[in-house]
């Protein structure tokens, strides 16, 4: 993809033309600030951040410096192949090449508006295909929901904000069948959502985690900012940190607008 190279070259040569060129694109933002009311699965750690230095030195300058700790699974993250799919990569073993792909954003936001766990379909991803051709390879499929309004409200988001409470999840996710399609009959990289799963809120065996993770493919969750995204023609890179044999970890996406 010519985007995508260009957006390599001018990472690799900064002071090149190549970044004159990509700073005339429009760039979008798709992460939550990570602070107190970052939402995190149930059972897992909640970030926590704090000052352990911040002020003037005796030497007369400014020092600030922090400590922070939390799951591998909170705010905007990604799943790791390995967090479900046993001697699939790790974090730190997905390739460069792997965290950059074309968008292909399925907008179900009014299914999921009358239907709070509903599961994306592959009628739903042949529709976006009817209008825009096949999902091209390399893609990262990102379900579109809406979900993100309800950011960072944590019972209308996870559906309940008692702590460990993973009985009353509600909130939309993938199907069985279109992790199955997305990962058997599409050549993609990974998808992502605008939610705290890729599986919808009830899910007993995230059987979509299962699959997707079990194809050596990543998913993105707590994804921000969907809506501002085109159906088509944006270009996504998802850098997550780099933790060495991790199952999943915070993530920096952005999105390249057409």
């Amino acid at each position: 993809m010519k985007l995508t190279m260009l957006v390599l070259t001018g990472l690799v040569f900064a002071s090149g033309p190549p970044v004159a060129q990509l700073e005339k694109q429009k760039l979008v933002d798709l992460t939550y600030p990570f602070d107190d009311r970052t939402i995190a699965w149930p059972t897992n750690k909640p970030f926590q951040w704090r000052k352990t230095d911040w002020g003037m030195t005796a030497g007369g300058y400014w020092y600030a410096s922090g400590d922070f700790a939390m799951s591998e699974h909170g705010g905007t993250h990604m799943d790791a192949p390995l967090h479900f799919g046993k001697d699939r990569s790790a974090v730190d073993e997905i390739g460069i090449n792997r965290l950059i792909g074309p968008a292909v954003v399925v907008d179900v936001t009014t299914a999921a508006s009358e239907n709070r766990d509903y599961r994306l379909s592959v009628g739903d991803l042949k529709g976006w295909e009817a209008a825009y051709g096949r999902i091209p390879d390399g893609a990262i499929v990102l379900m579109r929901s809406g979900w993100g309004r309800h950011w960072p409200d944590k019972k209308r988001y996870l559906g309940t904000d008692a702590p460990g409470d993973t009985k009353n999840l509600h909130f939309p996710g993938f199907s069985k069948a279109a992790a199955e399609f997305l990962s058997k009959e599409r050549l993609i990289r990974g998808i992502g959502i605008d939610t705290p799963s890729i599986d919808y809120g009830p899910s007993g065996d995230f059987i979509v985690h299962q699959i997707i993770n079990g194809a050596d493919l990543y998913g993105l969750e707590n994804v921000a900012n969907l809506e501002t995204l085109p159906l088509h023609g944006a270009t996504i890179i998802a850098l997550p940190m780099k933790i060495k044999g991790g199952t999943g970890g915070p993530v920096r996406i952005i999105a390249i607008l057409p």
